[in-house]
């Protein structure tokens, strides 16, 4: 059951957002950081494995960074440059390593919003 997840829903459009990449990153206790993963979205707007799992998903502090302007851009819509939101970066903790952490992203080319959801 231990394991990182995450879901990415356009709410401009209403639907999953299909074709998003997302990288984790681990950051490290030096103030560096680490790539763990890079994948992009399912259509239904979910990565096809876990970003982390078993005992690779350790207590710390990671970085989920969505490609948002790129997911859009590729929509067709034309996005002002500089675009307001070019990469979305969520920093976090992840203290219970026996858990289900899952990372959810509600974005639109303006505002977006998260939570720890299950």
């Amino acid at each position: 059951m231990s394991r990182l997840t995450t879901h990415v829903l356009d709410t401009s459009n209403g639907l999953p957002a299909e074709g998003m990449v997302v990288r984790l990153y681990r950051r490290l206790g030096t103030g560096d950081i680490q790539k763990l993963a890079e994948t992009s979205t399912n259509a239904q707007g979910r990565t096809d494995q876990p970003l982390l799992e078993g005992a690779a998903f350790e207590t710390g502090e990671y970085q989920l960074e969505y490609s948002v302007a790129d997911y859009f851009r590729g929509l067709g819509l034309k996005l002002p440059e500089p675009p307001f939101l070019d990469v979305v970066s969520l920093r976090f903790g992840v203290h219970d390593t026996a858990s289900h952490y899952h990372v959810p992203l509600l974005v639109s080319p303006y505002g977006y919003s998260t939570y720890r959801g299950s």
